[in-house]
């Protein structure tokens, strides 16, 4: 697997996926969604899927979590608990997933992923506007830093709108905001899981380092339209992506 040559014609496909990847994480999160089947399409193990996955989705995290930053919409003070929550959960997660099938969370998730798009739909001013804390943030990090580390390290669909719900309904905060939030908890865990794959041995760098090249890029361009047009801009693109989430994980673990 390792030796894979790579055609022009499968670097440009795998350049792209790492672009629309990386454009629909940086906004809604949800871009395993994309890259993912890619790399298994290919012909990769799942375990070198993930692990390739994650290179290339650091660079993309990396791109879209510092634009945030520059721009003003993350406070690192404030993120700390949950970058240190969120890189113990995601060591925890990646250790266990290469040696167990993570197969069983596939039934799991898209009914998860389906409350989360329930209540976004029912809940039609959710993230438009920040609101008052329902909850200590110290307390949401310890839980969402290591269940979430734990889950992207683990398995990973739909991260990204788990943590998005979860700053908009228990820390109050808009969609542009919590987007940044994400991207920086999102690019933590993909550090540390990416450190314990390569150590695995379960990263096909060729691959990955032509779909970052697209992620980059990607991020970029969708975290600047996502600060620059706001929550109303994010909430539809929000509901696409966990809704397609939510059909796909369903298609695969229910009637695949």
């Amino acid at each position: 697997m390792g030796d894979m040559e790579l055609s022009v014609g499968l670097a440009v496909l795998l350049a792209a996926t790492g672009l629309s990847a990386g454009f629909v994480d940086a906004i809604a999160g949800g871009g395993g969604l994309i890259a993912l089947p890619v790399l298994l399409s290919i012909g990769l193990p799942p375990q070198m899927a993930l692990g390739t996955n994650k290179l290339q989705g650091t660079f993309g995290t990396l791109s879209s979590s510092y634009h945030f930053f520059r721009k003003g919409q993350v406070d690192l003070v404030h993120a700390l608990p949950g970058i240190l929550y969120t890189f113990a959960g995601a060591a925890l997660g990646t250790v266990v997933v290469q040696r167990v099938n993570p197969a069983f969370l596939g039934r799991l998730v898209p009914l998860l992923l389906g409350g989360v798009l329930a209540y976004t739909l029912l809940v039609k001013e959710m993230g438009v506007a920040e609101r008052p804390p329902k909850v200590p943030h110290g307390g949401f990090y310890l839980v969402f830093g290591l269940g979430l580390g734990f889950y992207d390290g683990f398995f990973g669909p739909g991260t990204g709108s788990f943590w998005m719900a979860g700053f908009c309904i228990f820390l109050g905060f808009d969609m542009r905001r919590s987007a940044g939030f994400t991207r920086t908890m999102n690019f933590t865990s993909n550090v540390v899981s990416l450190a314990l794959f390569v150590i695995g041995g379960n990263v096909l760098y060729p691959v990955g380092l032509i779909m970052a090249g697209g992620q980059f890029v990607g991020a970029r361009l969708g975290s600047g339209l996502a600060i620059k047009n706001g929550p109303r801009f994010i909430r539809p693109i929000f509901i696409i992506v966990v809704a397609a989430t939510v059909g796909r994980l369903i298609y695969l673990n229910y009637f695949a």
